[in-house]
């Protein structure tokens, strides 16, 4: 029976198809500079500083970052970008084109905040001999952690379209009504559940680095 790993890219591969991403985001972002787009600037470029922050967590906090934590952040970021953009030659983003393109990014988005609570409260879990959490409370930690996060975007996204409308320039973050809201919390939710669920298999070794940081601090 063939497992993730026998059907998943070698780590080569995974490398190959960040660097490839990372272009593509450079590219995007001359495509925006272009066409005069502060949308794409701004969420291209974001995404470009994102994808630089695994080499930084590596060399300056000695957290490793497996090329498959990197391919799994640049996708995230990737795809967010290029919905903003749209393919050649059409009018629309993927954003408006594809109906599921929205909640795909929010689910894989919401999966890296849920990683990066998952990592940190496990640590603190390791590192502290007085503390135990069972794995059904950090599960469900990681869900109201990921929800709060939401609601705070959601509020930025309504803030910045407020903001956009009062100064008569297009938005950055766009809201598409009531039920686009929802849905959002609800593939936010599933993005989280599935970290809650397999976390513990791909981010063992970032926890372990966090545990460590916190123990020499500790000392």
């Amino acid at each position: 029976m063939l497992s993730l790993a026998d059907i998943a890219p070698s780590r080569k591969r995974q490398r190959q198809l960040t660097y490839l991403m990372e272009i593509g985001l450079i590219g995007m972002l001359f495509i925006g500079i272009e066409r005069g787009n502060g949308g794409i600037m701004i969420n291209t470029g974001v995404a470009l500083l994102v994808t630089q922050l695994p080499p930084v967590l590596e060399r300056d906090y000695e957290i490793p970052m497996d090329p498959r934590l990197t391919l799994w952040i640049t996708t995230a970021v990737f795809l967010h970008a290029f919905g903003t953009v749209g393919l050649p030659g059409a009018t629309a983003t993927l954003y408006s084109q594809v109906w599921w393109w929205d909640h795909m990014t929010h689910a894989l988005s919401a999966s890296l905040v849920a990683a990066v609570g998952y990592s940190t409260v496990r640590a603190f879990d390791e590192h502290a001999d007085g503390v135990h959490l069972p794995q059904r409370f950090i599960a469900v930690f990681i869900l109201l952690f990921v929800i709060a996060f939401g609601v705070l975007w959601e509020i930025l996204e309504f803030a910045i379209a407020l903001a956009a409308e009062a100064l008569g320039t297009r938005a950055v973050l766009t809201q598409y009504g009531l039920e686009d809201t929802m849905l959002d919390f609800v593939f936010n939710s599933i993005g989280a559940l599935i970290v809650a669920m397999w976390g513990g298999a791909y981010l063992s070794n970032v926890t372990s680095a966090i545990r460590e940081r916190l123990d020499s601090r500790a000392d």
